[in-house]
């Protein structure tokens, strides 16, 4: 398809810069996919629309500071660093601004030395193998001296990093967060515990496969970047008897949808593995795993907008895409979110 067919028209001034102050209270666009029909809310109402015998599954990746700023050894050209994913044995996939100057070989280093860069290998599009050398343990000298990696359309840093995270993240490890939990409360989650949800956390390492632009005019040319995920036993064997008892399984995020959709296509069946999935879901994907969907509003023409059309139809998408700027949402990483069911 065109990827023109997933555009839309949005001011740049509904662009969230900043969470909510108050996580639960953005607006929620609470959308029936069936009957076409939808409704304007605040998160915290999500509550009724959730039945005894759902399944919440969430993703409990914790964003770790994968910004950062090196010299080259030699020129001293500036080089920003982007950490995707840790390949093991100190060495890290990185997304690199500058990315002509780092070849095979090049030294980078990392405010006062606490970090010095080799770089192993080199790929298309910015894309580098680093192996890094320090003293310690490396995530606490990355906390020194990373920055959280803030989407580009995000002007200024956060001034505390626990508001570009979930209450519930675990497992360090991501380039992103998986922002349709931004408005989830300890207080909001007990309630729902409480109505009788099940709540299942899976792991998926956020990485330039979710954010990565799409820079093909049809889809059928986009290739998604690998993203690695777990799914635990208690995981698998929670979302089995679910589907087994007909119960809804609700997708907390498109990072979760992508997890569950690979994992239960591959076998049929929900099972536990660590692995890794690169799957596109845009018009025309069946959904097998998934019932409802929480996700924020996304980028035009991104592969975001595209999951979210194959959910629910690219025109019915689009049209509260419409009603959304219209009323004035917040949107992307920071923005406001939407139900789907």
């Amino acid at each position: 398809m065109d990827i023109n067919l997933f555009d839309y028209y949005l001011p740049e001034e509904l662009i969230a810069q900043e969470p909510s102050s108050i996580r639960d209270e953005c607006k929620l666009l609470v959308v029936n996919r069936t009957k076409k029909t939808y409704e304007d809310k605040i998160f915290h109402d999500i509550l009724d629309y959730f039945k005894k015998g759902d399944v919440l599954v969430r993703n409990n990746t914790k964003v770790i500071p994968a910004r950062l700023f090196a010299i080259k050894e030699g020129t001293g050209a500036k080089v920003e660093v982007l950490l995707l994913k840790d390949l093991g044995s100190d060495t890290w996939e990185c997304l690199c601004g500058n990315a002509k100057a780092i070849k095979v070989g090049t030294k980078l280093h990392f405010k006062d030395d606490i970090l010095i860069g080799t770089c192993l290998a080199t790929f298309d599009e910015g894309i580098r193998h680093i192996k890094f050398d320090y003293d310690g343990i490396f995530l606490e000298e990355l906390d020194k001296i990373g920055l959280m990696p803030l989407p580009p359309y995000i002007h200024k840093q956060v001034d505390d990093n626990d508001k570009y995270q979930t209450v519930y993240a675990k497992i360090e490890g991501s380039a992103a967060a998986p922002t349709a939990g931004f408005h989830f409360t300890p207080e909001l989650l007990k309630k729902i515990e409480e109505k009788g949800v099940e709540i299942v956390d899976i792991t998926l390492n956020i990485g330039l496969g979710t954010f990565r632009p799409v820079k093909v005019q049809d889809t059928k040319d986009h290739i998604m970047h690998s993203e690695s995920y777990v799914v635990s036993e208690e995981a698998a064997s929670k979302l089995n008897r679910a589907k087994k008892e007909g119960r809804r399984i609700i997708a907390c995020g498109t990072t979760s949808v992508r997890t569950l959709e690979s994992n239960f296509a591959k076998y049929n069946e929900f099972k536990a593995e660590s692995s890794a999935t690169s799957i596109f879901i845009s018009p025309g994907y069946e959904y097998k795993a998934v019932d409802c969907l929480i996700t924020n509003f996304h980028l035009p023409k991104s592969t975001l907008v595209m999951l979210v059309s194959a959910f629910m139809g690219r025109e019915f998408t689009l049209e509260c895409y419409k009603h959304a700027v219209e009323e004035k949402y917040r949107f992307f990483s920071f923005g406001d979110s939407m139900f789907i069911y």
